[in-house]
């Protein structure tokens, strides 16, 4: 794919040389590694976050980085770079209209429910669900199971310890961060932990939905993927979404994300409510992806 006239420019002020062909390689190793399609726009991120990887194993450039990548395929650095290049943008209770219709659907079932999580990134979208839970159940211990999972090994760690500056928290209702929050004391001044009775609800794993076996096991009343197939090209989205349908039960939601629209990639499924998704029961089968050019996504 010729990158024209936006081809990588090696200014002065550049501490590596970073050529067409790096990025080139970059682009098509994370592909295959993690599904991401980079745009040609995302040349000066590549650069910035890859130049710290750099730094940290004394590899004076991109070429020669990228050669001990590809000629070592069990490297430890693979972790590195895919963790480098992995966008981690969330928050409490993001979209919140998706909450109050998983609450309806878990009062509608009552327990026990198991909810996966399958971009959980630093925690907060799995916490919001696993608080939804509790009050949807009025209790600290529902019957309610949550697996976190990322790609990301570094956001897991933070996700699993469940401690966050209280600026991610302000905006919630005083009674839920009175409920669901301890505010830290002495050094931990301006943290909140989330209670342990939240993380007890989760188990965290590492997951690339990339890979051929997937370490969690249905099926699932819901299935939050939400702001990771914009990440994805079509081929790439109908694939894991062909894997999400027999996890699910009969009845069990796939909640999405505000700028994803998965009717043009499967027929698994059809739509319920705003990026909220059932199974598509007696449908046609899933529709095979349309395996043309990647599309600029991320």
């Amino acid at each position: 794919m010729a990158l024209g006239p936006a081809s990588v420019k090696n200014e002065g002020t550049k501490e590596f040389d970073f050529t067409a062909r790096d990025f080139e390689r970059v682009r098509s190793l994370i592909y295959r590694r993690a599904g991401i399609a980079l745009a040609d726009s995302k040349q000066e991120m590549v650069y910035s976050r890859l130049a710290r990887r750099l730094r940290a194993t004394g590899i004076r450039s991109f070429q020669q980085y990228l050669d001990q990548l590809e000629s070592h395929a069990d490297s430890p650095e693979w972790e590195a770079f895919t963790n480098a290049l992995t966008t981690n943008l969330t928050a409490f209770f993001r979209e919140a209209h998706h909450f109050p219709i998983l609450a309806e659907h878990a009062r509608k079932k009552g327990g026990p429910l198991t909810v996966w999580c399958s971009a959980s990134s630093t925690g907060e979208e799995p916490y919001s669900i696993a608080i939804t839970l509790c009050e949807a159940f009025n209790s600290l211990t529902p019957p309610v199971q949550i697996i976190a999972t990322d790609i990301d090994t570094n956001v897991l760690n933070t996700a699993a310890h469940g401690v966050y500056p209280f600026e991610r928290v302000e905006k919630l209702e005083p009674e839920r961060l009175r409920k669901f929050f301890l505010k830290g004391r002495g050094e931990q001044e301006g943290l909140v932990r989330v209670r342990p009775e939240l993380r007890q609800l989760i188990t965290f794993k590492q997951l690339n939905l990339l890979e051929g076996g997937w370490p969690v096991q249905g099926p699932f009343d819901a299935i939050f993927c939400r702001n990771v197939m914009i990440y994805f090209d079509k081929p790439t989205q109908g694939k894991i979404l062909s894997r999400f349908a027999p996890l699910m039960k009969p009845d069990a939601l796939l909640f999405a994300g505000h700028s994803e629209n998965f009717l043009y990639v499967s027929n698994a499924f059809k739509l319920r409510g705003k990026t909220v998704y059932e199974l598509n029961q007696g449908g046609a089968p899933v529709r095979p992806a349309n395996p043309g050019k990647l599309e600029k996504m991320l």
